[in-house]
């Protein structure tokens, strides 16, 4: 019988273990977990319920099993144990359902949005150093954030959403060196930095208007917040993070654990030089440290200065950013905008100054645009043809076929842009428009087709703002016969609220002698084709008119016209 046992008990053994890995690979493929994602999240749509779920979770470093992820602490449990990582740690994540997923900056994967406040998020968006116009370049990073904010209202979130004017303090290598912009522009202009800046920000906002971007509840230029700089520079000096050094006050990169936490760099490979713009300080004990504040050590001929307890001067360009958010969000930011140029270093000196000034983590979601380039290369104000929205409107195209343009790539792409492409955005455009405008309000509302297709486009967008995707929704709906006109429109209305292309508004036409005779000539010609039988050339005609908000409509007494 023991020598029986002998080998009983191993195959006991092993059948037990196989029992454990075919039950295992049973769960895995139950959840369907990919094998590139470290959790997948089960519960929840359209919002994110503050309780204890139990999911299924793989890690590379443990085996298979049920963890417990508390959202409302944002902790996870093995077991009876609390696993010490935070759900906006580092790490991949994906939401299976429907609530909203944005793009996390250190990592390759989608988080889901888990704002502080149950249904309300603080969003904060870099705003521009207002020294010139802003280039095509600069609003595609504002166009998403646009479509960011509009999305989260789409969800049901009320969004206080944030941004600053960089009016002061923004030096031409967006690091430590160089001349400050809004200076270098007033001497160029002979004029004074604060008219300079209230020209260019009116400008800005203008362009805004023509993009159909939202403007921010808040817009807070960097002048007005000194008090709050002294007050963040002084606690930091207090609690050892910075330290004063040839008459200007530095922030000590040493003291952080992980600075690059947006980058994964490493300090040696940061080498000075490399990036273009950046240049030595000796007064720094680290090569990654950055001001705080400047005195007269830096530039004597500032325009702008202001008292502080380290000598007449002004604060050095991240610092607004951190007292501007601070002031009209909070402790606690959910997510915080930018284009891909801004996080390092801009970003990365936010985190720092702020983290360490706070005690605890400041931004939970980092959004970051990618740059809009022409055929030499990122797109910017110092090279080549200084593409704005004014340019393009004097080439004569509509602002919203950039827009559209935009909306067609994803934002985390790198875009090329060129007037080839540019072309074929504006003829989409204007076919897209002849189909919205030409929808009437005969029929009733499908409710169900209407909750098909938009659920199936909030499935895009929310899915880190898919908008190429969203936008092939919008076609489907407009080439669906199955769907009458008042279905239709009331799609393209709701869409609309995020995509902001103003597919239902018609366009204003000036009607004038010119105008009448052009009209009139070309009904004469369709009047004739009909007779010819060649109605090809006769619904031509039609369309083409229609495109520029001419209808017409046929009746016993001839063919009338009118402006949409």
């Amino acid at each position: 019988m023991k020598k029986n046992l002998k080998y009983i008990i191993p195959i006991i053994i092993f059948i037990m273990i196989l029992s454990v890995v075919f039950t295992l690979n049973k769960d895995n493929e139950k959840y369907a977990i990919p094998s590139n994602y470290i959790a997948v999240f089960h519960g929840g749509t359209g919002e994110i319920t503050y309780e204890t779920y139990i999911y299924k979770i793989e890690n590379k470093n443990a085996n298979y099993g049920f963890k417990y992820i508390n959202v409302t602490s944002r902790t996870i449990s093995w077991g009876n144990s609390e696993w010490k990582h935070q759900i906006t740690g580092k790490g991949n994540f994906n939401w299976t359902d429907d609530a909203f997923k944005v793009a996390k900056e250190n990592s390759a994967y989608s988080y889901v949005t888990i704002p502080n406040d149950k249904k309300k998020v603080n969003m904060y968006t870099c705003g521009p150093t207002v020294y010139h116009y802003a280039h095509i370049g600069n609003l595609r990073s504002y166009i998403m954030e646009d479509i960011l904010e509009k999305t989260l209202i789409y969800n049901g979130y009320n969004v206080n959403r944030v941004m600053n004017i960089t009016d002061v303090g923004h030096l031409s290598s967006d690091s430590d060196t160089g001349e400050d912009k809004m200076v270098k522009s007033a001497k160029k202009a002979h004029k004074s930095v604060l008219d300079i800046a209230k020209f260019y920000t009116e400008a800005f906002f203008e362009d805004f208007k023509k993009l159909n971007i939202k403007k921010p509840e808040t817009v807070e230029p960097a002048t007005n917040l000194i008090d709050d700089y002294i007050h963040l520079i002084s606690v930091l000096l207090e609690k050892g993070y910075a330290y004063v050094s040839g008459g200007n006050v530095y922030f000590d990169t040493s003291k952080l654990d992980d600075y690059y936490v947006l980058t994964n760099h490493k300090e040696d490979e940061m080498v000075v030089g490399v990036r273009e713009g950046v240049e030595s300080d000796s007064n720094k004990r680290n090569q990654a440290d950055f001001v705080l504040w400047f005195t007269k050590s830096k530039f004597e001929d500032q325009e702008l200065k202001w008292e502080s307890p380290w000598g007449l001067g002004y604060p050095g360009w991240h610092i607004e950013c951190s007292c501007i958010s601070m002031k009209h969000c909070g402790e606690y930011l959910d997510i915080h905008c930018g284009g891909v140029d801004n996080i390092f270093p801009h970003h990365t000196n936010e985190i720092a100054q702020s983290e360490a000034y706070l005690g605890h983590k400041w931004c939970n979601y980092w959004v970051h645009c990618e740059h809009l380039n022409d055929k030499n290369g990122k797109m910017s104000k110092s090279s080549g043809d200084f593409l704005t929205v004014s340019l393009l409107e004097e080439k004569g195209y509509n602002p919203l076929s950039y827009r559209l343009m935009c909306l067609q790539s994803h934002y985390r792409k790198q875009l090329v842009f060129t007037y080839e492409n540019l072309d074929n955005a504006e003829k989409a455009y204007k076919k897209l428009k002849q189909k919205t405008l030409s929808l009437d309000n005969d029929g009733v509302m499908d409710a169900d087709a209407f909750d098909k297709y938009n659920k199936e486009f909030i499935s895009y967008i929310n899915d880190d703002m898919n908008t190429s995707s969203s936008l092939t929704v919008l076609y489907d709906v407009l080439k669906d016969d199955s769907l009458n006109d008042a279905t239709k429109k009331a799609l393209v209305e709701s869409f609309d609220k995020v995509l902001s292309l103003d597919l239902l508004k018609q366009e204003e036409i000036k009607v004038d002698d010119e105008l009448i005779k052009f009209v009139e000539k070309q009904i004469e010609l369709r009047l004739e084709a009909k007779k010819n039988k060649d109605f090809l050339t006769a619904d031509k005609i039609r369309d083409e008119l229609l495109e520029k908000g001419i209808s017409l409509k046929d009746t016993k007494e001839g063919t009338t016209w009118s402006k949409k």
